[in-house]
């Protein structure tokens, strides 16, 4: 099976999968306890947020190890809910992840507000620009890059809106971290980042907080991490995350080319190239932005359902995806994909391929030619 699928999961990086191993054995004592084995655990996890404090630009106990993204990102939002005043309205972006949509619904039903995006998928800075002038927002959602696209949202622009306004951004970095430098991203507020999206083990995570003021827990009982998240640290799963993010950041800055692009974009752009003049019909989702060097959102020829292309890649051996992982199995069209202004119809026709590091331009190339194959078989029948 060859595998376009790295923005829904990653698989692990030999060095992640040796550092849980070596953890496993090493580090058995619970990070709490008083004693010289859970010292050395705890210590160990004091190291590992360091390390990430490095990457990111920020002090380590501004970090919090989480199980993923996900709970990342409701802690921030409920956190949201129990410290802003109560008319307070969260802005966030019209292409966020769905556990951020979803969360900010929950906390906040009538009070969110949704920043439009252009055509290409990039947040509307004079938008977000002229209304902050207007209005001040309890708080802002951003992510870093998205997730379906790959369209990269400039956040360091927010940023500096925020900063001006004196308002919190909170900056979803699950598909930047470990495609992109990490370099920056702890200047904001909150910033959520998930292990698994870069060769790290599912289920661990962390989120970044602000230095000053409480954190207010979303789970509830010890006073692990500093009181903000209760429940035993995930050790294993830390240290094999933060094996996976050296390595990535290793690489990072080594795969740059002299006209300033990503080595590894030379196949995913060749693989567009002929796609569009291969595929009558077919365009690149969000081509005229900055995007992740990884991720192609396609809008496929109008030849049926975006199901039918996904079932029969798969057995021609290419694992794709319709769009976000967490939001397989709905019937409704992409939020994100109207948000950039296609209708359902268009929406229903987009496919996600994600490369990872490891990908080969053979392989691109490979994916090319199983989209003819389905193509002209559906096309024919």
């Amino acid at each position: 099976m060859i595998y376009f699928d790295h923005n829904a999961t990653s698989p692990m990086h030999p060095a992640a999968r040796q550092a849980w191993l070596e953890a496993v054995e090493k580090f058995l004592g619970n990070p709490s306890s008083p004693h010289r084995v859970g010292s050395r655990a705890d210590a160990a996890l004091s190291e590992a947020r360091q390390k990430l404090a490095s990457f990111l630009g920020c002090d380590a106990l501004d970090l919090v190890w989480t199980s993923g993204a996900t709970e990342s990102n409701n802690m921030t939002l409920h956190h949201f809910a129990s410290s802003l005043d109560g008319g307070s309205v969260v802005w966030l972006s019209a292409v966020e992840h769905p556990c951020v949509l979803e969360a900010t619904k929950h906390y906040f039903p009538r009070r969110h507000q949704f920043i439009p995006v252009t055509r290409s998928g990039v947040v509307d800075l004079d938008w977000l620009r002229e209304a902050m002038a207007k209005e001040r927002p309890g708080a802002v959602a951003v992510m870093a890059a998205n997730n379906e696209t790959g369209v990269l949202q400039p956040w360091r622009e927010v940023l500096t809106l925020c900063r001006e306004h004196e308002v919190p951004l909170f900056c979803d970095a699950t598909q930047w971290i470990g495609k992109l430098p990490a370099a920056g991203l702890g200047d904001c507020d909150f910033v959520s980042g998930s292990a698994h999206k870069f060769g790290g083990p599912k289920g661990v995570g962390f989120l970044k907080c602000p230095a000053k003021g409480r954190v207010e827990p979303l789970l509830r009982g010890g006073m692990q991490e500093e009181g903000r998240r209760a429940g035993t640290e995930n050790v294993a799963g830390v240290l094999a995350m933060m094996a996976a993010l050296e390595v990535r950041e290793a690489a990072l800055s080594e795969a740059r080319t002299e006209d300033g692009k990503w080595k590894m974009e030379k196949g995913r752009e060749a693989f567009e190239k002929r796609m569009l003049a291969t595929l009558p019909g077919a365009e690149v989702v969000g081509a005229n932005a900055p995007r992740l060097w990884n991720t192609v959102s396609a809008l496929m020829p109008e030849a049926n359902c975006q199901s039918r292309w996904v079932v029969k890649l798969d057995k021609l051996g290419f694992a794709v995806s319709t769009g976000s992982a967490c939001a397989s199995g709905k019937e409704e069209p992409s939020h994100v994909i109207a948000a950039m202004g296609y209708s359902p119809a268009e929406a229903g026709r987009v496919l996600r391929f994600s490369s990872g590091w490891e990908t080969a331009e053979e392989e691109w190339s490979a994916l090319l030619r199983g989209l003819i194959k389905v193509y002209r078989g559906i096309r024919d029948r």
